[in-house]
């Protein structure tokens, strides 16, 4: 199953961006890599791309934490710099999208 399939049959979210292949292809590269990928993805200031970073970012710790802990611990650091951002500087509709979808 897909990453776009899971989101859609599991949570019935339609994926919108590429960051789940994004960081899985970063992935063989180490954590530099990741963090680039990161920081290119915070570039773009819309608030449903930034809810699904966030999400890709939570899911990514799951997914590895098993399988590569050291991975999965750089994926919880930029979660939890992901959420606090969106927590702080989404405004009002924004904000109720974020809490909504990452429920």
């Amino acid at each position: 199953m897909t990453y776009r399939e899971y989101c859609k049959s599991n949570l019935g979210y339609e994926v919108i961006t590429t960051y789940w292949d994004d960081f899985s292809i970063a992935e063989r590269f180490g954590k530099y890599a990741i963090l680039d990928t990161y920081k290119r993805a915070l570039l773009n200031k819309n608030y449903k791309m930034l809810t699904e970073l966030c999400m890709v970012l939570n899911h990514k710790i799951w997914f590895l934490y098993e399988t590569n802990e050291a991975l999965a611990r750089v994926y919880d650091e930029l979660w939890k710099k992901c959420d606090n951002y969106l927590m702080k500087n989404l405004k009002g509709q924004e904000l109720e999208y974020y809490i909504r979808t990452t429920d």
